[in-house]
């Protein structure tokens, strides 16, 4: 596993709960009502895991940027 992890939001499925922002405030903004990643990189960070298993539309998706393994959100909603 590498130091960075790449995380995605996708604009279509977005609801702008705003769960993300309230579970990961550093990495996640709402803007016109979608969640934004502040960084495509960051550091591995419970936060941003939190974040992307807490969507409930599992808009947001984690994965090694070195390797591209999928880590959040796991297939039935947890790691």
């Amino acid at each position: 596993m590498s130091a960075l992890w790449r995380v995605h939001v996708d604009p279509r499925r977005c609801i702008g709960s705003g769960i993300c922002a309230g579970a990961a405030p550093d990495h996640f903004v709402l803007v016109a009502d979608a969640s934004v990643a502040l960084a495509e990189l960051v550091e591995p960070s419970q936060e941003i895991t939190d974040a992307a298993e807490s969507c409930p539309m599992e808009a947001i998706t984690v994965r090694d940027a070195l390797d591209d393994r999928h880590i959040s959100p796991g297939r039935d909603g947890r790691t």
